[in-house]
Formats: structure tokens, sequence, C-alpha cells
């Protein structure tokens, strides 16, 4: 069956390809989004994930720095970000590290303010440049106007700054898990792969501010699906795509029946691997996600060994666990080696504590709370030959160094039945994230060919929108801005 033909076709409805669609669609353009789910959204959804609790987790992605403001406003995104009461906890030992008190940071206290200035002074040089053409590297060079910043973040092993400005292990693990995340890398990575995470983990919105979104990410989804429909994209669920050809045309099954359709042009908010599997060509390497995500709703906060803390407190931020900078590389040896590491370094944060929306009334009345936790070093390669297997070893494994941590095991706050672990696996057959990496590939620095969007591929009609474009990554919309910005101009 052949469809009449359009002038966008977007591939994926995840929160890249809505914004995407509602863009060309305010402008005036026919656009068909094509989503392979039963519902859009990709990532970035909200699930009742255990049927006997009323409670909306964000089941996969759950926080947001990276959209801009600028995005939420064109497409009128009636979206509400929450900044979270506190910024850090980490455990150490009987007592603890919270980062918004200097008095706990020690000697490393002004190296930290000085440092996350200098950050803080990046984000606001580089991230109004995400939704415009590529600079150079030489234009952004000149953009960030500090050579010491520069050569820091850009150019050596993030391990060397933090190695020479601080001086607590513990601090400069809580420094270099920003570079970490979705990022299998040790801290001195000639790759640089660990600055590239750190980067994008530290200029959102020109402050790095991690918030909570109100109604979780179910609710950033429903905004965006809402925009791209009243702008007139027409949203097919249930609609998997065969194959794309470099002329515009989609082949796609819904059900047992094949369609075509012809578009002016075609915006993949999907992989690179995947987009290049569907017009026929051999893809690039594969990449590889590294980290188990838990999500946990709780009878009650549990107790910490430190005393001089609410855990209503530490657990509103970000609570880092057995994450101090000789864990982290510790953990990275054990799992390039091919083992579960001994002690998980993971993070974990309680969306309810600053949103208590996603509860439901009977779950509010119980002050139940949801714990979202994201291990580390967690690589695909460890979970290949059984998964169910591998999961559950490296589920146990998170706990116990989850319970090193706490005043009492975490199993004593969980309601029965309450724990649901993902695995990069299970992400690739989920979301069909190739094994499992959350950005869809390394991110990419933020600079490239002048004159350029970051989503150009080898054909002209085809565009990539997803988080494997230059700039993506995380929930940002901005590859889905940039490839309408693309299109729209090239008109």
């Amino acid at each position: 069956m052949n469809d009449a033909g359009v002038d966008a076709v977007v591939v994926g409805g995840g929160h890249n390809g809505l914004v995407a669609a509602a863009y060309l669609a305010r402008a005036g353009l026919s656009v068909l989004v094509l989503e392979r789910r039963a519902e859009v959204g990709g990532a970035a959804v909200s699930f009742r994930a255990f049927d006997s609790v009323d409670v909306r987790l964000s089941r996969y992605s759950y926080l947001v720095s990276l959209l801009p403001r600028e995005i939420a406003d064109d497409l009128g995104l009636r979206v509400r970000l929450r900044r979270r009461r506190i910024s850090s906890y980490t455990p150490v030992g009987s007592g603890g590290i919270l980062a918004d008190d200097p008095a706990s940071l020690g000697a490393d206290a002004d190296a930290w303010q000085r440092f996350y200035a200098m950050t803080g002074s990046v984000a606001e040089r580089v991230f109004p440049t995400l939704t415009e053409p590529l600079p150079t590297k030489d234009q952004l060079r000149e953009r960030v106007g500090d050579d010491r910043a520069w050569h820091a973040l850009f150019e050596e092993p993030l391990s060397e700054v933090i190695e020479s400005t601080f001086t607590d292990d513990t601090i400069r693990g809580i420094v270099l898990t920003d570079a970490l995340i979705g990022t299998f890398a040790p801290a001195d990575d000639p790759l640089l792969r660990q600055n590239r995470c750190f980067l994008y983990h530290v200029i959102g919105n020109g402050t790095g501010d991690w918030d909570v979104p109100v109604g979780g990410m179910g609710a950033v989804t429903a905004e965006l699906a809402r925009a791209a429909q009243e702008a007139g994209a027409r949203i097919v669920t249930g609609a998997e795509v065969t194959a794309i050809d470099p002329g515009g045309e989609v082949t796609y099954r819904v059900g047992d029946e094949e369609r075509t359709v012809a578009g002016g042009h075609v915006l993949a908010n999907v992989a690179p691997r995947t987009l290049a599997a569907l017009l026929g060509e051999t893809p690039d390497a594969q990449p590889e996600g590294a980290q188990l995500k838990v999500n946990m709703v709780l009878r009650r906060l549990p107790r910490l060994k430190d005393s001089t803390v609410d855990p209503r407190d530490a657990f509103s931020g970000t609570f880092h666990v057995n994450e101090s900078y000789r864990q982290l590389a510790t953990a990275y040896r054990e799992a390039d080696g091919g083992r579960i590491p001994t002690l998980p370094p993971c993070e974990i944060y309680c969306h309810s504590l600053t949103d208590p929306s996603i509860l439901g009334p009977s779950a509010q009345a119980a002050d139940m709370h949801t714990l979202t936790l994201f291990g580390l070093h967690m690589p695909a390669r460890l979970f290949r030959d059984d998964n169910e297997k591998a999961r559950e070893e490296a589920l146990r494994a998170t706990l116990r160094s989850l319970d090193s941590v706490l005043g009492e095991s975490i199993e004593d706050c969980v309601l029965p039945g309450c724990v649901e672990a993902k695995t990069p696996v299970d992400l690739e057959n989920e979301l069909g994230l190739p094994a499992g990496h959350i950005f869809h590939q390394d991110l990419s620095w933020p600079y490239g060919e002048e004159g350029t969007w970051g989503v150009e591929t080898g054909h002209d009609r085809v565009l990539l929108c997803g988080a494997g474009a230059q700039r993506g990554g995380g929930v940002s919309g901005i590859p889905g801005h940039n490839a309408a910005m693309a299109v729209l101009r090239s008109r």
C-alpha cells in the first residue's frame, strides 16, 4: 500500500522525533511520524511498572538538564521542571559529604568552588551554540575564551585536571561520575570519551542543573506529542520501519500490512547503526552501553549511618554510592576484564521527594517513595551470554553495594516485588538502543564542519535527528530542533 507523499517522514517517535515534527508542522510542512512501539516517547516515558502499586516511574531516562528553554518556548510546551533542594550527598564511613555545604568539602572547598566556576563559565558560552549551526573547533574555543578551561575540558584527559585540582579521593570521584554516566571509559581515557560526557553533563541550559520533570518523563513526552499533533503532524504508532531509500521513500509495516510513503526529507530518530541498516549500508563499529538502571518503590526511606543528615535531604539530590576515584577505577578494571564489579558504583535519587505527583493518593498517604538507581561500569558484554542470570547477579551486587553505605538493608524498605532492573541488553531489546547505549553511540564534541547542523548524512534527503547526531544525547530535543532547522533552511 502506498501512502500519499509528505514533506517529511520522521522515523521514530522519541522525544527528538516529536520535537522535529512539531517544528516542521508549525512551519506548514506535512509531517508523518512513524513509531514502532505502541506509544511515543522512546526512553522518555512513564510507566506503572508494578501492577499492585499506584506509582508512575520514569522507567528509562529520569532527569532533564539539556532541554533548552528556547525549544519549550518555541513549541509552547507546558512542562514544569523543579529544582532539587540538594545537589548531592555522598556517604563516607559514618559521615558524609553534602556538596552544598562547603564545610563538608574540607580542604577541597575552595578548589570545588573554582572548578565549578570554570565549568559554569564554559556552560554559559557553549550551551547557546547547541541550537545554532555547528561552530568550528577554533570558533568554539574563541567562544569559550579561556585557554586553561579549554585545555582542561577539551584537550587533556579529565583525570589530569581532577588529580591536579582535588586532593580527596571521594571528592575526585564525585566530580568524575558526571563523566561516566552511560560511558564506559577510565578517567585517563586517551580518546577523551569521558571528557565529552562530562561536558554535556555540566553545560545544561548554561547552568548544569539537573531538574525533575513534574509528572515524570511521560509528562514531557505528552506535551511534545500534543505540540506536534496540534501543529498538524500525523503520528502512527505500531509502525515498524523496515527500509529507507536515499531518495526519500520509507517502507514500514503496520500489523501484517506493508506500506510505503515518499518524503521530501526523512528525519531518522534512530541510532546511526540502525539508520545504516535501514539504508542497506554497512554500520559503523558497535557502540557499547554500560549501565544498570534499577527502579524501586519504598515503604519508607532507609536510615543512614550518618545521623547528622536527614534521609529526606540525602535522597533529594544525587546520592553517590561507592563512587570514590579509586573505587571507580577498580570497578572499571573488573568490568573491562569481563566481571561484574565486586562493589558496583552507582548513584540514586528520589523523584517523589521533589515531585510527589507521580504517586497515587494511596501511595502519598502511606508516605511511599521511589528510588531511581543508575549503576556505572556495567557494559553490555557482561550480559550477552545469559542476560537474565547476569542481571540477577548485577542487581544483587548493586544492592549489596548500596547496603554497605546505609544504616539498614534496602530490602527492609522496598515494597515486596517492587524492584525492576534494566541491563544494556534489555535496553537494546526494548528500545532498539545498540548494545544499550543510552546516547546511541559515544558522544561527540559540539563543534564540526562550518555551515552544517551536525545532523547531515551522506544523503541529502536523509537527516539524523536522534541522540547519535552531533550535540545529541540526553533528553534535550536539540538534535530534533537542529534537523528541523536544516530542513527548513534548505527550502
